[in-house]
């Protein structure tokens, strides 16, 4: 049964200019200089350099009031298609999708050769049957990129059955296995860390140490991962310093033989910092890196174009659609200044919050000067949303005279401390680390020991948020930070 009636609703809804501007916050430099440089090829009305921007946008008010009939409200711009990254031609509509003219540009890379390329390229030096080369090819194929093979040798011999059609037995696998491993670097396709450490101290010239080192981890592997030295002792008849010099030898093996090659290849990631600050004369100061404040300006051509449709008389719906184009053109180029200046500002009072917050550590550099604080405390500061603040410290960088560090390392909770202070967590996992760096390996303390010397420094914290942040400094237990 149909039915009419009324309701008021009442929601909050993001304009474009908004979201335009968010987006902007959390971008860094290098992907801000991106997204800059697309809005100037998209947008012919939007030009760079400097202009006389006053007169500019003057003439374009004047013009736009003259032209009402036209005005372009936010409601008839569809948000997705204005902020997506970019416009569809008219040819990709069509059956016959590919444009002439169209150049297709791609990012050079260096070319170089793979981990499995490596490794194949080595065993066309080797004398191998025909099935024995199918079978080395495909382990190598199954080789990742620590340099290991980690799948058992029944699955491999149901795979070779499936896949490539040969049928053979784990005896003949088995034997191709130790021909593959006989390639470079050492370790490689080992099935077990276990394996991998065997076959390169196998590669070493035998002494009395490798091969006391080969003995510990082929029969006391569990022992020696759980630093037992005292079973290793008595188990292998040795004295002290024997097993020290055999872990020696171990200790200077790669547990992650293809980790070096397959490195080689990999993008590396440039940080440009955002922010700079320097100490002058006992202050600090603060600089906004100038590759995020570019000079901006609305074409005046695409004004000009404005004015002469409308001074014309006659207006046909190819002129009214033009107009309309311009009005959108430029539009959108006006808040793309606007969002920019409003990026530039709100970027710098965020940081320029958090410089006078931490104002003691960034005078001293002494990270146990860090005071307690989080988003909240900068966004009721600045008066400005916990987002907004989130934004830029997620993705920010700050150049400071003790290095180039992300905002975010800057924000920290708080703990008090035996008088009652608030104190940050960083200042007591800095103490910790200290305490943990100069204790006797042969008898590393244990977390009940290190809560126990935090709270006679001041610092009253529980066994368990010790192991924590132990963990989070990525500090492993005291039985594995044992030394002989």
């Amino acid at each position: 049964m149909l039915k009419q009636h009324l309701q008021f609703k009442l929601s909050q809804k993001l304009s474009p200019q908004q979201i335009q501007l968010m987006k902007l916050i959390q971008l860094p430099t290098q992907a801000f200089e991106q997204r800059l440089k697309r809005e100037l090829e998209e947008n012919p009305a939007l030009e760079k350099g400097k202009e006389d921007t006053e007169n500019t946008e003057e003439d374009y008010d004047d013009i736009y009031e003259e032209t009402d009939s036209e005005t372009i409200t936010a409601e008839d711009i569809n948000i997705d298609d204005y902020l997506s990254d970019d416009e569809t031609p008219d040819y990709r509509t069509k059956a016959n999708n590919y444009s002439a003219d169209e150049d297709e540009k791609s990012i050079p890379y260096a070319a170089g050769t793979t981990f499995n390329q490596y490794l194949i390229n080595q065993l066309n030096t080797v004398n191998l049957t025909e099935e024995e080369w199918s079978i080395a090819e495909f382990l190598v194929g199954s080789v990742d990129e620590s340099g290991y093979i980690r799948r058992p040798v029944a699955d491999i011999l149901d795979d070779l059955a499936f896949t490539q059609n040969i049928y053979t037995d784990e005896d003949k696998i088995e034997k191709v296995f130790k021909i593959v491993q006989e390639l470079d670097p050492p370790g490689v396709a080992a099935r077990s860390l276990e394996e991998c450490l065997v076959i390169q101290l196998k590669r070493k010239e035998a002494t009395l140490n490798i091969e006391l080192a080969i003995t510990i981890l082929e029969k006391s592997f569990d022992q020696f991962t759980k630093k037992h030295y005292k079973k290793l002792i008595q188990k292998h008849n040795i004295t002290e310093e024997q097993l020290k010099d055999a872990i020696s030898e171990i200790e200077k093996l790669n547990p992650k033989p293809g980790g070096s090659f397959a490195g080689n290849n990999r993008l590396v990631e440039h940080v440009v910092p955002d922010f700079s600050i320097r100490i002058v004369e006992g202050e600090l100061e603060l600089t906004l890196n100038g590759r995020n404040a570019p000079e901006l300006h609305v074409s005046r051509e695409y004004n000009n174009m404005l004015q002469g449709y409308k001074d014309s008389k006659e207006k046909s719906k190819a002129q009214k659609d033009t107009v309309l184009f311009i009005k959108q053109k430029l539009d959108a180029a006006k808040w793309f200044i606007d969002a920019i200046r409003q990026r530039q500002q709100t970027l710098f009072i965020t940081m320029n919050a958090i410089m006078h917050y931490q104002k003691e550590y960034f005078l001293s550099g002494d990270e146990r000067s860090l005071r307690p604080m989080i988003l909240k405390d900068i966004a009721d500061e600045i008066q400005m949303d916990v987002s907004t603040v989130s934004r830029v410290a997620n993705s920010k960088y700050v150049d400071t005279p003790y290095g180039t560090k992300l905002i975010k390392e800057y924000f920290s909770e708080s703990m008090k401390n035996e008088q009652g202070e608030d104190v940050s967590t960083k200042e007591i996992k800095k103490i910790l680390e200290t305490v943990i760096k100069e204790e006797i390996k042969k008898k590393p303390l244990t977390d009940d020991k290190l809560a126990a010397i935090l709270k006679e420094k001041g610092y009253p914290i529980a066994r368990r948020t010790v192991a924590k942040y132990r963990e989070q400094l990525g500090i492993p237990v005291a039985r594995l930070r044992k030394k002989i």
